[in-house]
């Protein structure tokens, strides 16, 4: 190498002309710009010169440079790694992995706006809807909010109840419950769900357990037409709701709709004619001057020298108006006319006294009856004579 060569160098982009040397091994490399750039002499490539054994000495050394970038950091070269045999090489790798240890990691939930009122459902599929008659079903729960849904799923068998299926449901899932056949149906007449909802790893705003019955009707399990089109499934399905909106279906417990509507409309007609009847021939008279009076519906019916006490427990006659009053006040308030009945007469032995509750849905009954069993232990009762006051009557006698 000497003075006007033409070089390049190695380890970086550039090169240039050498302008001079700086002892043995520097060398002055000047570039296009008349810049002089300081190199180690082994750091740099001559590319045009002259001399034959200075191009000699250049292509040794390019080949050097070009055999040292393909060696790796230990050595050898990439061929040589290539045909080393697998006991050369070290794959021991000291890894501490349980492999028994839970995934806990859980990936955040996705919300949808308006999810954050309850909506949950049971949905029947059928499996082959084209063959409606034969086909088997799957039954989903679905969980259509941004809540974790923990259920229980309860059959009915008389006044025992069996569990089903139990689990939480994630937030806008559907989860599969069962494959079932119509043979399954009567095990499924009589459902119960109960509810708790709640969200992780966020507040959120409680709602109130549910727990409501109904019947599943294995007679529409027959009829295309009950199968709908629905947003949960890409073919109909019978769909029982369990909330909608936070307002959980009806319960066949208690239906509250039927019981305001018995707790308004009065006596039933079999009650008012044999009332009006007794009052015509003077068998009955009001214990009141003022027939009309409210709160004080008594009744006297003389039977020779015994008096049979009869009360009208009916909304109407008990009130003037019931305004303002929820079905839970005014079933109160008919149990403490009731209970007030039992406490003036308690020390007149053999006393009969008729309570006039109504037929209906039988909820003032119950509640008379489990007073009677509970509360008056003492006392007897039977239900009184259907010709004289028709039915949802009943007769106390103090003891």
């Amino acid at each position: 190498m000497k003075k006007g060569d033409k070089v390049r160098f190695l380890s970086e982009m550039g090169g240039g002309i050498v302008a001079g040397f700086q002892g043995k091994d520097i060398v002055l490399v000047e570039d296009e710009d008349g810049f002089q750039i300081p190199m180690r002499i082994n750091d740099v490539v001559l590319v045009q010169s002259d001399d034959y054994a200075s191009k000699a000495a250049m292509n040794a050394k390019m080949q050097h440079a070009e055999e040292r970038q393909r060696q790796t950091s230990d050595g050898r070269s990439i061929k040589a790694m290539m045909t080393a045999s697998d006991a050369d090489v070290d794959v021991d790798v000291d890894v501490d992995v349980d492999v028994d240890k839970p995934i806990t990691f859980r990936a955040p939930v996705e919300e949808r706006k308006g999810g954050n009122m309850l909506t949950a459902c049971l949905a029947f599929v059928p499996i082959n809807p084209t063959e409606i008659t034969s086909t088997r079903f799957d039954l989903y729960f679905v969980n259509d909010s941004n809540y974790y849904l923990q259920y229980l799923m309860l059959t009915a068998e008389g006044a025992s109840w069996s569990l089903y299926s139990q689990g939480v449901v994630e937030p806008n899932t559907k989860e599969y419950i069962a494959e079932i056949g119509r043979e399954d149906l009567d095990s499924l007449a009589r459902v119960c769900i109960q509810l708790s909802a709640f969200k992780r790893e966020k507040a959120f705003v409680l709602k109130p357990a549910i727990d409501i019955q109904f019947r599943i009707d294995g007679v529409k399990f027959y009829k295309l037409h009950t199968f709908t089109d629905n947003i949960y499934f890409e073919q109909p399905a019978l769909i029982y709701n369990i909330v909608e909106n936070d307002q959980p279906a009806r319960s066949i417990v208690v239906d509250t709709k039927k019981l305001k509507e018995e707790m308004y409309k009065g006596k039933e007609p079999q009650t008012k004619s044999a009332t009006a009847k007794g009052q015509e021939d003077g068998s009955y008279v009001r214990r009141y001057n003022d027939g009309n009076q409210k709160g004080n519906p008594f009744i006297t019916k003389r039977r020779g020298d015994e008096d049979v006490v009869v009360v009208d427990l009916h909304a109407d006659a008990l009130l003037d108006t019931t305004a303002g009053m929820s079905s839970a006040d005014i079933l109160n308030y008919q149990l403490t006319k009731f209970r007030e009945t039992l406490a003036q007469y308690k020390n007149k032995k053999q006393q009969r006294i008729v309570f006039i509750h109504g037929k209906g849905e039988g909820v003032l009954r119950r509640a008379i009856v489990n007073d009677l069993q509970y509360r008056y232990r003492q006392y007897t009762y039977q239900d009184a004579s259907f010709q004289e006051y028709g039915y949802g009557a009943t007769q106390v006698t103090i003891k």
